[in-house]
Parts: C-alpha cells; structure tokens; sequence
C-alpha cells in the first residue's frame, strides 16, 4: 500500500473526515499534519456523528495508530473535551493516540489576543474563530512558544511562559486591555495536563519512520484546504499553517518522497466560512436552499456557510499546487433538484478573464465569475453507492468538472454516512486502496 495525502481542494469543510473515515480502514496509520481545533470533521456512522477537531479522523477504527503532528497547535482543554466527547459515544482512546513533543500549545493569552486582534481589525476582521490559532502560530515563529514537550519538565514551565507573557502584557497594555491570565494556574493546569498524558507525548517523526520501517502504510490528514493555505490561500482571509500537501513533510517530519500519491476532496459546489473574496458565491433564495440542503452550517462554530458554484478556477489551481493524483467529490446530492448548474470557469477582471487565481486581493474582490451552464440531472442520487448507477448527466456533470480542473474524480460521495459513496472503477483510487 503507497503513503497517501488527503488536502481539501477548495476553502475547507469539503468532508475530508468522511473521506479519510471511509479509507483508513486499509492504513493501519493516519497522521494529521497541521491546524488546530479551528477545523471541524465531521463523520457519519451507522446514524451517529462523530465530531472531530483535533484528532486524526482514524480514531473511529480501532486499532489505528493515530499521530497528532509537529505541524500542529494543540489546546490541551480542548483536546481533552474531544476525548471526552468521543469516549461518551463509546470511541475508545488507548494508547495508539500519539502527541508530537514538537506541537506547540495554545493557551489562554492566545485566545484573548486572538478576540483582541479581530476587534482591532473592524469591518476589516477575518472571521476567525477566535480559538488562539493564529496567535499561537505567531509565537511559533516568533520563538516564544510552548511545546508539549516543554510540560515534561514542569519545573521548567514558568521560565519557559516569560516571554509569551512578557509580550502578551506589553500587546495588552498598548490595547488599554487588562491582562488577566492567572500565570500560577495555568502552570498547575499544564503540569495536570501532562501528568495524565506524557505517555502519549513523542517525537513523532521517529514513531512514523519506525511505521515505514516495519512496512506500515500512512494515510496524512489535513486540516482546512488549500484556499485557506497561508501561503497559497486567499491571504489574509486565511489560516495559519500549511494546509496543503507540502505541509506534510513540515508538520510531521517526514522526508517528501515518503508520499506516494495525493486525494484532493471537493464539494460538488463550493462554501466558504468567514470573510474574504468569494467570486462564485451565489446569493438570495437559491444559496440558502443550498445552505439548508447541504446542512451547510461550520461543525467548529455552527456558522452558517457561505455557498457558491463549484469553482474550477480554484480546484484547478489546487490540483496544480498540491499534485493532487485523483479528486473526492462529496455532496452530489444537494444538486438533484436543479434543472441547470453553473460552474465557474474563470474571472473577468477588467476586460481579462483570469483562468487562476490573482495574488492581489483588491484585484480578486473585483473580479465577476465567468459560468458554464451544465445540465442538472432532476434525479435522486442519495445512497448510490455504485457509480454506474448514477444518473448519466449526473455522470456527464462529474466527468465535466475533471476535464475543467485537470484530474480524474474517483470517488463520489451520495449522503453524509459511509455507504453513501460510489467508487470509480479502475480508477488510481482503487488501484491505491487494492481493490
């Protein structure tokens, strides 16, 4: 079995979690590689959901080495939360659930300058979720940071949280904010923290060599997608790490040329979350027949989503980005009442159609979409699970996306559960996962 990447395609919320779910029953590992508990997967069993964002999706198959990378910013209340959360609907959390010693923490103060920063920024904010990501990834790199290896050595933590603290009261301060983190607490929480977990806390870049050494499979994870990509999103409206297939290597320690293939997951249309540039968002009654359809509302914050047309010029450019092999097409059923479906093909920006992306936001939040009419199927879709039974313009619609963005599309998912999905014959998906 080849090492295999799964990124979203688009602005997130593709349904990755089903798609990683659906799989990883042939990996006997799965890493996920970025993000923080800003990303929510959603997966769907048996008519019980399961809501993840922190743990690798793999969780829900017993006896899957789960790997929490060095790529990611873990808030240890949260985590704990999840733990709970998933151990009250009988997931068991053993052993095999491993934390990198290299994953930095969000804590307190990065969620009060993560409110702050948002405030500050007015009808110019972000929308983030306000959960202390971005500013936990800030003293990341600004060298500031908590690791979980740090709570290992609890004698250590008030020494190590000075700087941090320094620079949260002087930030505060300048705000004409109080700085109210209780230090000594959050000292004794982190200490509790780790008195309960420090076996699960490794160097994990050595825990997968050792999997690759053995001969084990690894399925990486990604969080967010490849629009919100910090590098190759729509910046700033973006998050803040590598959420695509590049990051792997980065946020896991792993050499590159341990990746075999890579899985892009695409919605069938388009959402987004938050503010930015959003050039195929539809609008008026139709995007919230979609929304309602879709249960389109952020699994993280409950937002509602912002809906659109499938956009090719954005999963033609994922694809160019992350090398994706193949594409996951998720919620084809959403779109079985509609007699038409646009699908954006390029921009008009000042008398030029752009076939990418523009780096410049002021230039992107000019563009008009340019659609191409496909014919709707009028037909149920929901459940199909054997790919030759779905309508043929259905068929035709699938087969015209991949022509407009550049890869095949393997898999097609009917509904939220995981028989609710057709494979492609013969398709790298199949041959990938031996069957």
């Amino acid at each position: 079995m080849p090492n295999i990447v799964i990124a979203g395609a688009q602005w997130g919320d593709e349904g990755k979690g089903k798609i990683v779910d659906l799989v990883c029953d042939k990996f006997p590992v799965v890493a996920r590689y970025n993000g923080g508990h800003n990303a929510g997967h959603t997966v769907l069993i048996d008519g019980k959901q399961h809501i993840l964002h922190l743990i690798p999706s793999g969780i829900l198959r017993p006896g899957t080495l789960c790997v929490m990378g060095n790529g990611m910013v873990i808030d240890p209340g949260a985590l704990e939360e999840e733990m709970a959360a998933l151990q009250a609907q009988d997931v068991e959390i053993g052993p095999d659930l491993v934390i990198s010693d290299r994953a930095h923490l969000v804590l307190p103060h990065h969620r009060a300058l993560d409110a702050l920063a948002e405030e500050q920024r007015g009808k110019r904010s972000i929308g983030t979720t306000r959960r202390g990501i971005g500013p936990a990834y800030e003293d990341k790199a600004g060298r500031r940071g908590l690791r979980m290896g740090d709570l290992l050595h609890p004698a250590r933590l008030p020494s190590k949280l000075e700087e941090a603290r320094r620079h949260y009261e002087w930030i505060a301060r300048g705000a004409g904010v109080e700085a109210d983190v209780d230090w000594d607490q959050l000292v004794r929480d982190l200490t509790a923290f780790a008195s309960r977990h420090q076996s699960r806390i490794k160097d994990t870049s050595l825990v997968l060599q050792a999997q690759f050494a053995a001969g084990y499979s690894v399925l990486f994870e990604g969080a967010q997608a490849t629009m919100l990509d910090l590098d190759h999103g729509s910046y700033p409206f973006v998050t803040s790490s590598s959420a695509v297939t590049g990051g792997v290597a980065s946020g896991l320690g792993i050499p590159p040329t341990r990746i075999d293939g890579a899985l892009g997951i695409a919605k069938a249309y388009s959402t987004r979350v938050g503010a930015g540039p959003f050039p195929s968002e539809i609008g008026g009654e139709r995007e919230e027949e979609i929304r309602e359809r879709g249960k389109e509302y952020g699994a993280t914050t409950a937002r509602p989503r912002r809906c659109g047309w499938f956009d090719a010029v954005v999963v033609r450019a994922s694809v160019r980005i992350n090398g994706f092999d193949a594409l996951a097409l998720t919620k084809l059923d959403v779109l079985d009442d509609l007699d038409e479906i646009p699908v954006c093909t390029g921009y008009r920006c000042g008398g030029v159609t752009l076939e990418d992306p523009p780096a410049d936001l002021s230039r992107l939040e000019e563009c008009e979409p340019v659609y191409e009419i496909l014919s709707g199927w009028k037909e149920s879709t929901r459940g199909i699970a054997d790919y030759r039974e779905l309508p043929e313009r259905a068929r035709a619609y699938i087969d015209g996306l991949a022509e407009m963005v550049g890869a095949p599309i393997g898999i097609v998912s009917t509904g939220p559960n995981r028989n609710e999905t057709a494979f492609k014959r013969d398709s790298i998906i199949t041959n990938w996962l031996g069957e």
